[in-house]
């Protein structure tokens, strides 16, 4: 049974914080695509979203894997919410003086209720084989090398993330050959901001142990 002081719950509740706020980023910023190397195409959710992965190996590190996958769960349940307020802010009537927002608003956030569906659902599938992953690896490999280990759980989680959310949510707003690009690049790109956001890691990993007094088996 894990035993938590109070300045353990404040650090987990400040970590649980920027990992909803970088899986919400990269959930409503997700749509917009810039240019990347030969003519390939990359979306924005790049620069959050790998820190939601980082997050949970983080915390799994300190805290063990029942902690982690409450985490996952905390990101479901919000995920699954913001679907609920989308579909209902969509469908409560407009006033005349805020029609002017209407066509644009009811097109992004429209689609964003597509995107958070593929993120719901790509979300619950990768990130907790991302932290069964991640333990296998401690198992095997022991608990020196976070950042192996850590890299090693993401380059299989981010893949099948890529892979599931990018079809769910842009197939058919895309074309065939933009969508595969979009999924190579994001997914290549997405691995080497979890290596470039390693020291973050290792920040995050000082920070939470410090005073850190809990079983995290």
């Amino acid at each position: 049974m894990i035993q938590l002081t109070d300045n353990s719950f404040k650090k987990i509740m400040i970590a649980l914080a920027v990992y909803l706020a970088s899986l919400f980023a990269a959930n409503t910023l997700g749509l917009k695509i810039m240019p990347f190397l030969f003519g390939s195409h990359l979306s924005v959710g790049v620069f959050s979203f790998p820190v939601v992965f980082l997050m949970t190996d983080v915390i799994g590190e300190i805290y063990g894997k029942r902690i982690a996958k409450l985490f996952v769960l905390a990101g479901f349940i919000a995920t699954a919410l913001f679907i609920l307020y989308s579909f209902l802010s969509l469908a409560a009537p407009w006033s005349v003086d805020g029609e002017w927002a209407r066509q644009g608003y009811n097109q992004i956030f429209g689609i964003s209720i597509r995107i958070a569906i593929a993120s719901l659902t790509a979300f619950l599938i990768a990130e907790y084989q991302d932290v069964i992953a991640f333990f296998f690896f401690r198992d095997k490999l022991g608990t020196k090398n976070f950042w192996l280990r850590s890299n090693l759980s993401n380059l299989w989680s981010q893949l099948l993330d890529t892979v599931i959310f990018m079809t769910i949510a842009f197939a058919g707003i895309y074309q065939t050959r933009t969508l595969i690009s979009i999924i190579i690049t994001w997914w290549l790109y997405k691995v080497a901001m979890g290596l470039l956001y390693t020291p973050l890691s290792y920040v995050g990993l000082r920070l939470l142990r410090q005073n850190n007094e809990t079983n995290n088996h």
